[in-house]
């Protein structure tokens, strides 16, 4: 076995690289400092080869110490946590449909149309999306693709796997489901739009998990074109059935291959004395 070899094996990417817990390093080094001053009063060629071997298992592992990563997040304070926090602003919400409106506005992805008041895709970004759902279309899904939708959260990527039942398709965090979409249409329209949207608005890390879905899946809305099989998508109302009630919908759906983009429940009642 090689050197590198050997290397890799010792390596944790769950706790280096990005993934790297900047609070457990600096608590990690300081123990390494000060337990090779305590050696170095009997043998600083000792103390030396102590302080190499500490710094290299902190570069390698993440930690020194078993348990680093849980016993930082639950003994020290939240005001030194958030000192390294990368993720440490305040979250964004879009808890209703004007924040919606103003974070889609804000990073270009909608404008007012050019006749009434309703909002459309802006061209940009309409042909960016369009051209990610291709990519993703033509080269598959991977892992990492599904597990960026989740980057930031309380998600570990490396434990992200998706489930497809029938056309629709589901993403788990182990056995806790984590996302869920009606079809293959609009799981690549999600993927596509998340990744478009990671790059336009430094703050998308900060929505949480609901929020994030409530972005894409209000985005499927103003799709013309099916990802799946690209033939026109229709808007319009439609029934389904749970298993205990029938339920009316507004549905988003593709022509030529039947996959459901979108759909949301609505009443009746309401839309006709509206």
């Amino acid at each position: 076995m090689s050197l590198g070899d050997r290397v890799d094996r010792l390596r944790q990417p769950e706790y280096t690289g990005t993934n790297r817990c900047l609070p457990c390093t600096v608590v990690n080094l300081a123990l390494a400092v000060v337990v090779a001053g305590a050696v170095a009063a009997v043998s600083p060629v000792a103390a030396a080869a102590v302080l190499a071997v500490s710094v290299a298992a902190v570069y390698l592992r993440g930690y020194l110490v078993p348990g680093t990563p849980t016993l930082t997040k639950r003994y020290l304070p939240d005001a030194v946590l958030r000192l390294f926090d990368k993720h440490g602003a305040a979250p964004l919400t879009v808890d209703d449909d004007a924040a919606l409106e103003s974070f889609l506005l804000s990073v270009d992805a909608v404008e007012q149309c050019r006749e009434g008041t309703d909002l459309c895709l802006t061209g940009g970004f309409r042909a960016a999306w369009n051209d990610r759902i291709a990519r993703f279309r033509d080269r598959g899904v991977e892992t990492g693709d599904v597990a960026a939708l989740f980057d930031g959260l309380d998600v570990d990527p490396a434990r992200v796997r998706t489930e497809s039942r029938g056309d629709a398709y589901e993403a788990y965090d182990d056995d806790a489901r984590v996302g869920q979409w009606e079809s293959r249409a609009a799981y690549l329209a999600d993927l596509a739009a998340e990744a478009e949207l990671r790059e336009r608005h430094s703050g998308w890390h900060r929505l949480d998990v609901e929020a994030r879905m409530e972005v894409l899946g209000s985005l499927r809305l103003w799709l013309e074109r099916c990802p799946s099989c690209d033939g026109p998508v229709t808007l319009g109302e439609d029934t389904v059935e749970s298993c205990c009630r029938s339920i009316d919908v507004i549905a988003a759906t593709c022509e030529s291959c039947g996959a459901r983009l979108f759909e949301a429940e609505f009443s009746p009642e309401a839309m006709a004395t509206g």
